[in-house]
């Protein structure tokens, strides 16, 4: 996705091979939800423009849609761990399904599905203006929407042997993370952790190398946060200078537990997965706080769909500006990309049936267990507003 980790985490185990009862047959919803389900009642399946194939059956009270057929999918990295327990829940569910998620990041992701090359992408950002009218023009008979879907934190991890809890505020990482800070023991970090002894090492910062919807949401926040010292702006590709660059969040986890003085922004999943400590941040305040599931959905739930949206589109904008001590400022949410009209008829049934599991309560609940956590309700009922139309 020490002891931070385990203060309101532990639940964030990744989960196993989820058990799931199969449908009674290619044309059936199965009425057995996964045991990890939160047990709530799936939005409808209703198509909204290319008619449902006959192995598609709408279902209520909590069970899954199913579709025969194939997506082949691909994108953010971040939301791999999702994908994988989504995929094999639902795969499980439903006989005659296959969906396979290709990750590559987000980059990867917008390209490949303005391409045509897959059925919906994985983003950590909502589609860029100068990326919207290509992805416009691919879905032919209506727009390409964003509807975010895995929130998650994005954890600040670090490798001081000995030292298993820090205090980094939003300044000391712009300058980290930007080679004007290159001391452990600086006094800028000193004076952020009273009682704490810092070694005189080098510090080891790891960024994404690829094009990442994590490297643009740390920026932003960082940009957002720590105006003063950090003048790079927010950007897919990292845009700070120094540092070491890897290519996928889990080779930036490697190279921070496999280097002592490394720090790196990661997905939370990678840095429990690896047992890598992570740090208390600092908001727009200078409070330095806890990453814990309730004060993640704490910031998210502060979240509106920005302006200049329309339809069913669902890009979010932060307030990083708010003022609650409890509200965990350093979040990514990914979204799936997808055609509002114009998918494909042969596969609209399945686009529609999986998009609508992994947006329900059922789906949702499958999130704790992998390192993330639950959309919060008031973002949820809006992207499942919005799937009721995809056709």
């Amino acid at each position: 996705m020490k002891s931070n980790r385990l203060v309101a985490l532990s639940c964030l185990a990744v989960a196993g091979v989820l058990a799931m009862a199969a449908c009674g047959s290619d044309n059936n919803s199965t009425s057995n939800p996964p045991s990890s389900s939160a047990g709530g009642t799936s939005p409808s399946s209703a198509s909204g423009g290319s008619s449902p194939s006959a192995s598609s059956t709408s279902t209520t009270g909590g069970s899954i849609s199913c579709a025969k057929g194939t997506l082949q999918l691909a994108g953010s990295t971040a939301q791999t761990n999702a994908m994988s327990a989504w995929t094999k829940a639902y795969q499980t569910a439903c006989k005659g399904s296959t969906i396979d998620y290709g990750g590559g990041g987000s980059g990867q992701g917008v390209q490949n599905f303005t391409d045509g090359t897959v059925d919906f992408a994985g983003s950590d950002f909502p589609l860029t203006s100068s990326e919207k009218p290509d992805a416009d023009k691919r879905c032919k008979a209506g727009p390409a929407i964003d509807l975010p879907m895995v929130p998650g934190p994005i954890a600040v991890g670090f490798n001081l042997p000995g030292i298993k809890t820090l205090n980094l505020s939003a300044s000391n990482l712009a300058k980290m993370f930007s080679g004007k800070i290159t001391k452990w023991d600086d006094s800028a970090i000193k004076t952020d952790n009273p009682g704490v002894t810092l070694p005189p090492a080098s510090i080891q910062a790891f960024h994404r190398s690829d094009g990442s919807g994590t490297s643009f949401n740390f920026s932003n926040y960082l940009a957002n946060d720590a105006k003063a010292d950090w003048s790079y702006g927010a950007n897919k590709q990292w845009p700070a200078p120094g540092g070491q660059g890897e290519k996928g969040t889990s080779a930036v986890a490697q190279g921070v537990k496999s280097t002592p003085g490394g720090i790196g922004y990661m997905e939370l999943s990678y840095a429990t997965q690896n047992q890598i400590s992570y740090a208390k941040v600092g908001n727009a305040q200078g409070k330095f706080v806890e990453l814990t599931t309730a004060n993640v959905v704490n910031f998210l739930s502060k979240a509106t769909v920005a302006a200049g949206a329309s339809g069913q589109d669902l890009p979010l904008s932060f307030d990083y500006a708010n003022t609650d001590p409890n509200a965990y400022p350093s979040v990514l949410v990914t979204y799936e990309i997808v055609c509002q009209k114009g998918n494909p008829a042969a596969k609209v049934s399945l686009i529609k049936g999986f998009l609508t599991y992994l947006a329900s309560d059922q789906g949702q609940g499958i999130l704790p267990q992998n390192g993330y956590v639950k959309l919060p309700t008031n973002v949820q009922s809006k992207v499942q507003a919005a799937l009721a139309v995809i056709g």
